[in-house]
């Protein structure tokens, strides 16, 4: 009986560690910016640089937004700015819908703190290798954005 328990234990610890191994990490780059006194100020520009290597593969672009119930809007408008290695730009005035009509904020969360995942751009790849730079303005139209824990960028590899 407690050979059979071994060789099932065994056979579960390989399986697990094999799934494990063949789980590459989807993810190039992620980071965040914390916005003082869960403010995002007009002047803060959520500045990212991103050393690409990878000129072959697909890849999708997301933002992330932690705002808490304090936030006055169901929406947010972006400005977003992109800089490739060759100094080209590119500049992308975007809306999200952070709420639904009666308020519920969408994406995860618990308490005050809600988390959205934002498409950006999606099955995109970057055509030169260096460094990718993404800044990101907020587009309201008050100065001081209450209620935004903090802003961060994500991109992920688009697995095949």
């Amino acid at each position: 009986m407690i050979k059979g328990i071994n060789r099932f234990s065994f056979v579960l610890i390989m399986t697990f560690l094999l799934l494990l191994l063949s789980c590459k990490s989807r993810v190039i780059y992620t980071n965040s910016m914390a916005m003082a006194q869960e403010t995002w100020k007009l002047i803060d520009v959520s500045d990212f640089k991103v050393l690409i290597t990878d000129t072959v593969n697909s890849n999708n672009v997301f933002f992330t937004i932690r705002n808490g119930s304090s936030y006055p809007f169901r929406n947010i408008f972006l400005f977003v700015t992109t800089t490739s290695p060759d100094g080209k730009k590119i500049t992308d005035t975007l809306q999200y819908n952070l709420a639904d009509e009666k308020g519920k904020w969408f994406g995860k969360g618990f308490g005050d703190i809600h988390e959205l995942n934002l498409p950006y751009k999606s099955n995109v790849f970057f055509p030169l290798k260096g460094t990718y730079e993404f800044k990101i303005q907020h587009g309201m139209r008050v100065e001081n954005l209450k209620g935004v824990y903090d802003f961060g960028l994500r991109i992920e590899k688009i697995r095949k």
